[in-house]
């Protein structure tokens, strides 16, 4: 049998990554960040960004995990946050009512989180993009949760099929979210380089006129033709 949990448990013991770390990563491309970590790395497709023309952002992560129907986690990580956070959020991929609204959302502004991340639902959509809050989740749903909880803030999560530590590195953009762990971060800047230097030279070779890449040419070649 189960003891009951606590209803809020904070974990403070974990380091935020350097500023200037974080600041790096800025502008990088999340299709471009997979590619630099063997191409994985970015969450679920269902997370999405709530408001695709303002979805840029880059920071560190803080973890929580809010169990179904209930926001005492969410809250909990609006008061541990600091400038620079990006709030990830956990829920279990619950549906069944939001795990956050628009005053959380203006609050997280307030309080200087770049933005919020959730494996489950919000409402209240046109407050949450008057906020200004890059916002990524699965979906709308109006129903309301309960702030009863148990939740916890900054321990390890899982959302979206990627595992995210407190401090690990989050880039969003458009289409979606990449985590970088941040004991990977330097290994995954210096292959960022090569990549995105990969990527300008194909780009360059299709505004020429090319119909094939160099490695599907290569594939080609080594085909076995069958007539």
């Amino acid at each position: 049998m189960l003891d009951n949990p606590p209803i809020l448990t904070i974990y403070r013991g974990f380091t935020r990554p350097d500023p200037a770390l974080v600041e790096r990563f800025r502008g990088a491309q999340t299709s471009h960040l997979a590619d630099a970590m063997q191409g994985r790395g970015a969450l679920d497709y269902t997370i999405k960004p709530l408001d695709p023309d303002n979805a840029a952002f880059v920071g560190s992560a803080l973890t929580a995990f809010a169990y179904p129907a209930d926001i005492a986690a969410m809250f909990g990580a609006v008061h541990e946050a600091q400038p620079g956070d990006v709030i990830v959020l956990a829920n279990d991929a619950f549906t069944k009512t939001a795990v956050v609204g628009d005053l959380a959302a203006g609050m997280m502004k307030n309080k200087g989180v770049v933005a919020f991340v959730t494996d489950g639902l919000a409402r209240d959509k046109a407050g949450i993009v008057a906020t200004g809050l890059p916002l990524f989740c699965r979906g709308i749903q109006p129903n309301s949760p309960a702030m009863n909880g148990p939740g916890v803030v900054g321990a390890p999560v899982t959302l979206g099929d990627v595992h995210v530590n407190p401090g690990d590195i989050v880039v969003g953009d458009a289409d979606g979210v990449v985590i970088v762990p941040r004991d990977r971060a330097e290994q995954v800047l210096e292959r960022l380089a090569a990549i995105r230097a990969a990527e300008a030279r194909a780009e360059a070779a299709v505004r020429d006129g090319a119909t094939m890449s160099e490695g599907g040419r290569r594939m080609i070649a080594n085909a076995t033709i069958v007539a």
